[in-house]
């Protein structure tokens, strides 16, 4: 397969979610127009980004609500089972732990580490808490595949690294540091701090474009 902008693969992600909520709604059919209303883009995008994969839906009738996810479920590997670790149990690994939609998308929470003696052994959202000690036997036992990384900013390089040994392949990277993976290990970071800073942004802009149009 070609190389798929970064960008498509998001937006596909975005379409896959508007295709949720269009079959909780009861809805069957929906059109390009109508997933680039819901993804706010344009239609030809829509287009665009599933023309990198075939064809799909049929001039004048559009798209099958089902079958476009189950296609979208098959081009993002959601159709089969990612077996998934949380590394560190503060306040933000426990919240995940408890988020119920990750098994919605094949997306099995098998197992939690953290290096506080307090934590391990414990059980949070029916997921049980091991010492970090224990993190390639406990991998391997429960056949990890990515790992959710919410440990401070200074231990996520070597929580990385231990992860990367064990076999882990997949990291989502929720520290506030910039990781240097090891070769082959993707690394996807979300820093919801960046998008505050965007927000700002956006808003002091606004407030001095205000402020010079009025002076």
């Amino acid at each position: 397969m070609a190389s798929i902008p970064s960008a498509t693969v998001g937006r596909l992600v975005t379409y896959l979610r508007v295709l949720a909520t269009l079959a909780d709604r009861g809805i069957v059919r929906t059109s390009s127009d109508d997933l680039a209303r819901e993804a706010r883009v344009s239609a030809f995008q829509v287009r665009k980004d599933l023309a990198y994969f075939g064809r799909f839906g049929t001039r004048g009738a559009g798209y099958d609500v089902d079958a476009l996810s189950t296609e979208l479920h098959r081009i993002l590997g959601l159709e089969r089972a990612w077996n998934v670790a949380i590394i560190g149990m503060g306040r933000l690994g426990s919240a995940l732990a408890d988020y119920p939609n990750m098994a919605r998308y094949n997306f099995c929470l098998q197992a939690a580490f953290d290096v506080a003696p307090e934590k391990v052994g414990t059980v949070v959202a029916g997921v049980p808490v091991y010492a970090m000690r224990e993190l390639p036997e406990r991998v391997r036992e429960h056949d990890v595949q990515v790992a959710l990384l919410t440990v401070p900013g200074e231990g996520a390089q070597a929580a990385t690294e231990a992860l990367a040994a064990a076999g882990v392949r997949g990291i989502v990277n929720f520290a506030s540091t910039v990781l240097d993976p090891p070769e082959g290990v993707h690394v996807e970071a979300i820093d919801f701090l960046a998008g505050l800073k965007r927000v700002s942004y956006a808003l002091h802009a606004e407030t001095s474009d205000d402020e010079r149009a009025a002076s």
